[in-house]
């Protein structure tokens, strides 16, 4: 198990987001991962990768859930624990796998990923601020989204959550 710092954690939060494992490597079956959405009218809020698997890259935020936990409440928390932002939970966007292979062939990295569409949550601050896993953390206009090198899964996915919610309104 890694353990972070006091001073590596900037959530100023009290969360367990000093404890991180790395036994997600190699796993012996796929791992359930979320992915959030956060969507304030046509800008998005991404993350820059602190950890493997995508260090250095930019991306939704979100991660694993936990044993005994709901798929919403993962999210909620994989937010919050990166970005500091208290989000709603909306819809499903899209459910997608990603398999990460070693350079031996072996899956090194396999998660089933369920992104949700999300927003800030009334009443609190939209100011993101990068926490745990995060290196850092931009709201982003969606016409900027190949600057910042988005994978294109994940581009479509926020392009398929800003299409519904320009549907909603």
């Amino acid at each position: 198990m890694l353990v972070l710092d006091d001073a590596e954690c900037e959530c100023q939060q009290d969360c367990d987001c000093r404890l991180m494992t790395d036994s997600r490597r190699h796993p012996e079956r796929p791992i359930v991962a979320v992915g959030a959405v956060v969507l304030d009218g046509a800008r998005v809020l991404l993350v820059k990768r602190g950890q493997e698997p995508l260090k250095g890259q930019w991306s939704l935020p979100g991660g694993a859930v936990e044993t005994g936990e709901t798929l919403q409440a993962a999210l909620a928390r994989e937010v919050q624990e990166e970005t500091c932002l208290d989000v709603e939970v909306g819809p499903v966007v899209e459910v997608l796998d990603s398999i990460r292979l070693d350079s031996d062939g072996r899956p090194e990295y396999h998660y089933i990923i369920v992104d949700y569409a999300c927003r800030v949550r009334t009443g609190t601050s939209s100011v993101a601020s990068c926490g745990t896993d995060a290196a850092a953390v931009e709201w982003v206009e969606a016409a900027d989204l190949e600057r910042y090198e988005v994978a294109p899964t994940a581009i479509a996915v926020i392009r398929k959550a800003l299409a519904s919610a320009g549907s909603r309104t």
